[in-house]
């Protein structure tokens, strides 16, 4: 029984630390940068979650809740490049070049908020990533001192199975983002 009351001590930590930075698109407040994080692609085209987090980044900009789109991803060096085929994407949808900005060193959720901040300059952003991964990115973007508001974007349209493997895997995640906190920032 303390094994399972401790092992969803993480996951129970990163809700509550953004509970309350979690809104819908409608509601959240507007600042300068909306805050993408990466997805796989398949050769140079976004997957459908990654298609379903672009989509918001552009609704975002076109409704003037943000100025810049900043792009994080893998681009390990061989061909693979999830912020390029993100930023052909949101160019293509009608993101002007100049307002997208691209770290092509978005390895994970935890670089992404650190760059975010030390690399960047964020100090806020609207954060877009799926329902699933949402709590897990505003909590480490908050504790890199990005003032984050969560925008997380349904998932069933890609897939029930995708969409049970996203909330599995979180499970797991979230003691990684609590390990990153604790340990890997000080």
């Amino acid at each position: 029984m303390l094994l399972v009351v401790l092992a969803t001590v993480p996951t129970v930590w990163e809700r509550s630390v953004a509970g309350p930075y979690l809104r819908d698109p409608a509601s959240v407040p507007a600042v300068p940068v909306a805050l993408v994080f990466g997805a796989r692609v398949v050769g140079n085209r976004p997957t459908a979650f990654l298609v379903s987090r672009l989509d918001a980044a552009v609704s975002l900009y076109a409704r003037h809740k943000v100025e810049v789109i900043l792009v994080s991803g893998n681009d390990n060096g061989r061909g693979y490049d999830e912020p390029d085929v993100m930023r052909r994407y949101l160019v293509a949808h009608g993101v002007p070049a100049r307002q997208v900005v691209v770290d092509h060193a978005g390895f994970d959720t935890w670089d992404t908020c650190v760059r975010a901040r030390t690399v960047f300059g964020v100090d806020r952003a609207i954060l877009v990533t799926q329902a699933f991964h949402v709590a897990r990115a505003v909590a480490l973007c908050r504790a890199n001192g990005v003032t984050g508001y969560g925008v997380g974007i349904g998932s069933a349209s890609v897939g029930m199975e995708s969409t049970v493997y996203g909330y599995f895997r979180e499970y797991f995640a979230a003691s990684k983002a609590m390990w990153d906190v604790l340990v890997t920032a000080h």
